[in-house]
């Protein structure tokens, strides 16, 4: 029963789930901005491309892309894509990921990526707890963090990731962002009200989405055209 709900509410996330979770790219071709990372020619792109993502770090400020830029690796691995947040995780539950993958690689021959979200919550024990698995080449680390990982990650796990720096969006990039969203949800939105919402959103692709959800669904509750009014009480 628990799993015939559970697959229910699957079905219905799509219509449910906040526009900026609807809206998270799946592809790397519809990644917006960091380009310094991602350029058509750059050492992590074509990593992803030819499915040979290496342990690393991604850093960088709240709604740069970090968990979609996993996410899109996952799209794209053929490896086993497991996924724990450092914010409830156990030091048990990361050896048993280590162990599943030890498994995987040895009776499949499969690699394992463990995307660990908010790194920066383990502590110098749940680190240490990862470290040998990574340096062995068992698994594969992608940690995120809001967090300068060269003093929240220790030297030794630094030393076998690499780290790339995720940097605000411009405001130009928040626009394409916002349009995509305005065409999601069926909106129409002056541009002036695009740029509104970029500039309000401070370089946070969530932020800029939340924004035009509230500010949209505002208009429509109203019966009126969306407005600047709307966005100012987003």
């Amino acid at each position: 029963m628990g799993d015939l709900f559970s697959d229910a509410a699957n079905e219905r996330l799509p219509e449910t789930a906040p526009l900026a979770l609807r809206m998270r790219p799946q592809r790397l071709e519809d990644f917006v901005g960091q380009e310094q990372i991602l350029g058509e020619h750059s050492a992590l792109r074509l990593a992803i491309a030819e499915d040979r993502v290496g342990s690393s770090i991604l850093y960088g400020p709240p709604g740069s892309g970090k968990t979609t830029l996993a996410r899109v690796v996952a799209k794209t691995t053929g490896a086993e894509f497991e996924e724990l947040s450092a914010v409830s995780a156990t030091v048990a539950q990361v050896r048993e990921v280590i162990a599943n993958a030890r498994e995987r690689l040895g009776a499949q021959g499969q690699r394992t990526i463990l995307f660990l979200d908010e790194i920066h919550r383990f502590n110098k024990a749940q680190q240490d707890a990862l470290l040998p698995a990574v340096e062995e080449g068992v698994l594969t680390l992608i940690g995120a963090t809001t967090e300068n990982p060269y003093f929240e990650v220790n030297s030794a796990l630094l030393s076998r990731t690499q780290i790339y720096e995720l940097e605000p969006l411009s405001d130009d990039e928040l626009g394409v962002i916002v349009r995509r969203g305005a065409a999601e949800i069926g909106a129409d939105v002056p541009e002036e009200i695009v740029e509104l919402i970029a500039r309000r959103a401070g370089g946070d692709a969530r932020n800029a989405l939340n924004i035009l959800e509230l500010a949209a669904q505002t208009a429509a509750a109203e019966g009126q055209a969306l407005a600047v009014s709307h966005v100012d009480d987003a």
